[in-house]
């Protein structure tokens, strides 16, 4: 799904060893190896978020006389994927300042994402933890501050199929305490992009020792999930804006509900009646403005 430069495995398998100031330049570099090859390194290390200085040190870091022996790497990354936005990004010019057009660019970019999410190793990876949640007794849903939107709507919609999931997310501080009755039998899937909650790693890591098989839906191979979960599900969140998208992450978790109800088309449409049947009861819709009472 990301496009890879000539030095990712070499960064991936380097990247615990670096000071936080490295792993954040590093981590820039992973997500947008064609920047290397079009800007200044000056330019890189702002869009990074770090000094001009921490580039050349990570290029010595990974064995590089200097930045530009490290740039040299990068000169056939020019190239990029089918939507091209990256290269868009890098042609920065008044209508790109002003405003002008931000919402058709959004849109485009949020779609050529979504259709990234259709490459063969991504809907193979999908479908391989649609199963393996089925397979679970009890699915445990965590997903906190942005990522509680991805999560929430995974428990909404598990929870009209049944009773399956639970939501790690409880008032005054209880959160954790729904895994007091889990089991190895018992998966969490887990939500987090950067920056990524400390908790949501620490329930990770809690879940792990308590035998329950991880899972993840993130935004990096160098995403502290990664060392954590069985399998993880990688999803892109530029966006062409200040904050983060959460599109994708919102469409890998809606695949992953429409899968896990075709598991057993009839008990899921026996339960979606049962839910019918309920919320008529409840008077919980409304087709038209009620008339007021006077």
């Amino acid at each position: 799904m990301l496009q890879k430069g000539p030095l990712h495995t070499q960064i991936i398998e380097q990247f615990d060893d670096m000071s936080e100031q490295l792993q954040q330049a590093a981590r820039h570099i992973l997500e947008h190896p064609q920047e290397v090859a079009l800007v200044s390194m000056r330019e890189l290390a702002r869009n990074a978020g770090v000094q001009p200085s921490t580039m050349t040190r990570l290029a010595k870091f990974l064995g590089f006389s200097g930045y530009e022996d490290f740039r040299g790497q990068h000169a056939d990354v020019i190239r990029v994927s089918a939507d091209g936005f990256a290269a868009r990004a890098m042609q920065r010019d008044e209508s790109a300042t002003n405003g002008e057009g931000l919402a058709h660019r959004m849109l485009q970019s949020l779609s050529a994402q979504i259709a990234r999410l259709c490459e063969p190793d991504t809907l193979s990876a999908i479908h391989a933890l649609a199963d393996r949640l089925n397979r679970a007794r009890r699915i445990y849903v965590l997903g906190l501050r942005s990522c509680h939107s991805v999560a929430w709507h995974f428990h909404y919609v598990m929870t009209l199929l049944g009773e399956k999931t639970v939501n790690l997310d409880s008032p005054a501080g209880t959160a954790g305490d729904a895994l007091i009755r889990a089991t190895k039998d018992d998966v969490l899937l887990a939500i987090s992009i950067n920056p990524y909650s400390l908790f949501t790693l620490e329930m990770a890591e809690t879940a792990r020792q308590k035998g329950m098989a991880v899972f993840a839906i993130t935004d990096s191979e160098v995403s502290p999930l990664v060392t954590i979960a069985e399998q993880v599900i990688l999803c892109p969140i530029e966006s062409q804006t200040f904050f983060h998208t959460l599109a994708p992450a919102l469409a890998i978790s809606e695949v992953l509900c429409g899968l896990l109800a075709n598991h057993d088309r009839k008990a899921a449409v026996e339960e979606l009646k049962r839910v019918d049947r309920h919320l008529s009861s409840m008077n919980t819709y409304a087709m038209s403005i009620p008339r007021r009472k006077i």
